[in-house]
């Protein structure tokens, strides 16, 4: 998981302010060989030494190149190196922000529990409930949320000491809940490379990682994850927002995606919006974040007939 400032430079054209503080994701490893595929993008861009790229196509095809296998290994490689070097600390993979650990948790939770409230009978109590952490780090968010509404949690993380640091964390020694709710699998692998068990998963939770993913990988990576979710289930995506177009950071190997990046990018995937919440409390200089609920089927419209009759009560799409 990460944090990011926004970059000075970027505050008048496209910035962003997000819990990474310009210097954390979680890092990722080596990748399948693919063309380069990425969104026609009508914004522009830059990177943390202020260049400017006229769109992300260019931005890629720098950083990753066009069916390079080495080059892209190479992205890869350098964001799990980067990560390496960072201590397995709350502080540390929130890139010195640890005091927003507490309206993190705390907006995430609200929107969780209206999620699991509006999605399963009884906001699923008395079924036994399974959660998939992705890019988990030190397995703050495991330990400090989903461990507390997931009967069982898988955690996914690249970084080899961060997640023994979370094997630590979340021994059953050290959780202050009851033998009901544990961490169950500790997967070492590069989301980029990750393919879940099937229908596993009530939520895939998805922060602060999917910055190191390039777009061709990004849909990949949700194309296979749904297979993993159970029938109803859906993914939890909280990330950075860049204002608009994207940042990328030079030192990380990471990108900041604006909204309607990542909203043509959960198109190509097959996602669909159910709903969306801005996160509060955090400092002004980080990017914005926002949280949005992915569903596999499109959100559920009341009869076409009632509809007619009482369109004020018609659920609108957030745009």
């Amino acid at each position: 998981m990460h944090l990011h400032k926004t970059p000075a430079h970027v505050v008048a054209s496209c910035q962003p302010s997000l819990p990474h503080s310009q210097s954390r994701g979680s890092g990722l490893s080596r990748v399948g060989v693919n063309s380069l595929k990425c969104l026609k993008m009508d914004g522009s861009g830059t990177d943390s030494d202020g260049r400017v790229f006229k769109n992300a196509e260019e931005m890629w095809r720098e950083e990753v190149g066009d069916g390079d296998p080495f080059k892209k290994d190479e992205w890869y490689s350098q964001g799990v190196g980067y990560w390496q070097g960072v201590e397995a600390t709350v502080d540390g993979v929130l890139g010195g922000y640890g005091h927003v650990n507490e309206p993190d948790i705390k907006g995430s939770e609200e929107f969780l529990n209206s999620l699991l409230t509006e999605r399963f009978p009884d906001a699923g109590r008395g079924r036994r409930l399974v959660a998939l952490d992705c890019g988990s780090g030190i397995g703050r968010i495991t330990k400090n949320l989903l461990i507390r509404y997931f009967n069982e949690v898988d955690l996914l993380e690249p970084v080899a000491h961060f997640l023994d640091t979370a094997r630590r964390n979340l021994a059953p020694e050290n959780l202050m809940v009851t033998e009901d709710y544990k961490a169950v699998n500790f997967f070492c692998v590069p989301l980029q490379e990750f393919t879940p068990e099937a229908g596993r998963y009530d939520v895939i939770w998805v922060q602060w990682c999917i910055g190191h993913l390039s777009d061709d990988d990004f849909v990949s990576f949700f194309k296979r994850a749904k297979s993993g979710l159970k029938p109803g289930g859906l993914f939890v995506f909280k990330e950075n927002i860049a204002r608009s177009g994207f940042v990328l950071d030079k030192q990380d190997k990471s990108i900041t995606r604006s909204d309607l990046y990542f909203k043509q990018l959960f198109n190509q995937c097959g996602l669909h919006i159910y709903k969306m919440k801005d996160q509060k409390g955090f400092p002004d200089e980080l990017f914005a974040v926002k949280m949005y609920a992915l569903t596999t089927e499109l959100p559920k419209r009341v009869s076409s007939s009632r509809s007619k009759k009482r369109r004020i009560n018609r659920p609108a799409i957030i745009k």
